[in-house]
């Protein structure tokens, strides 16, 4: 997908009440595009959609659970009924629960997986099956293919780095890694691009909304406070991951590590294994 395609393209973004999703959702708009925004915060989407139309660009917010399918089928078909369907989609919305698998519960892994993995297993099948309907119901021409579309999948360095204080963020993102890996293969047909974006740690507002297993909650709150304050000191800002995701969507990539760590952990996954496994071993401060 070359950059011209943005313009008028039509974007859907989960999660684009802040962080990552604002951001994306505004680099996206600032090239031309129109945004959907969704969150299950309406007032976070409205204010994504109000700073894209400054950038001149139309949008629309709609309020979503990611994790509800019901919710998520009519969300799809709304998008449709009042736009069309997507050229882009960015699977972006996530929390955190943090610490060891003993202490997460039932309902700690319900909350995590039905939004960090079926919120992205929701988003690609209802779009993707629109993007290949779009796709068989035009004449191909073979001087010019039809461009089916892309789909994003925000998924993390803790997909490929095993972690004693992460186990079920881990295992989301591992799992939505592999499902990136095996629509790209599928959809690939149809012209229809899927990439996993792998950030490492990044200025974003998770760690404030996070879950920390086996804590009260006054050290619940002193954690998230300590968490936040990391993310901070880091200085990544969401903008350069937008970025990433602009770049991956127009040179078609596969998987995104973003930022330094994010290569680090990437290399060690494939060169050794046993020093990852060795790194998660360590005792990790939770806040």
């Amino acid at each position: 997908m070359s950059l011209a395609l943005f313009d008028g393209a039509l974007a859907v973004v989960t999660g684009a009440g802040g962080g990552f999703g604002r951001a994306t959702a505004l680099a996206l708009a600032e090239r031309g595009a129109t945004v959907v925004a969704a969150d299950i915060d309406l007032d976070a989407a409205e204010r994504t959609v109000t700073l894209a139309k400054a950038l001149g660009a139309v949008g629309r917010a709609y309020r979503v659970d990611v994790s509800d399918a019901g919710a998520m089928e009519e969300f799809a078909a709304a998008v449709r009924a009042d736009h069309r369907v997507p050229d882009i989609v960015v699977n972006n919305a996530g929390i955190a629960v943090l610490g060891p698998f003993l202490d997460t519960g039932v309902d700690d892994w319900d909350r995590i997986l039905g939004v960090n993995l079926w919120g992205v297993i929701h988003g690609s099948r209802l779009f993707a099956a629109q993007m290949v309907e779009r796709v068989e119901a035009l004449p191909n021409r073979p001087d010019k293919p039809n461009y089916g579309g892309h789909i994003v999948n925000i998924a993390s360095a803790a997909a490929y780095a095993p972690s004693r204080a992460l186990p079920a963020y881990c295992t989301t993102k591992s799992a939505v890694l592999m499902l990136s890996e095996c629509l790209r293969a599928e959809l690939a047909g149809h012209r229809i691009g899927v990439t996993a974006v792998c950030p490492g740690f990044a200025k974003t507002g998770i760690a404030r909304h996070g879950t920390f297993v086996g804590a009260s909650p006054a050290e619940q709150e002193r954690r998230r406070a300590r968490a936040e304050r990391g993310l901070r000191l880091r200085k990544y800002p969401p903008e350069k991951v937008a970025e990433r995701i602009v770049q991956a969507i127009v040179k078609n990539k596969a998987v995104v590590p973003v930022n330094a760590e994010a290569h680090v952990l990437h290399t060690l996954s494939r060169l050794a294994p046993t020093t990852l496994r060795a790194l998660a071993r360590i005792p990790a401060p939770l806040g």
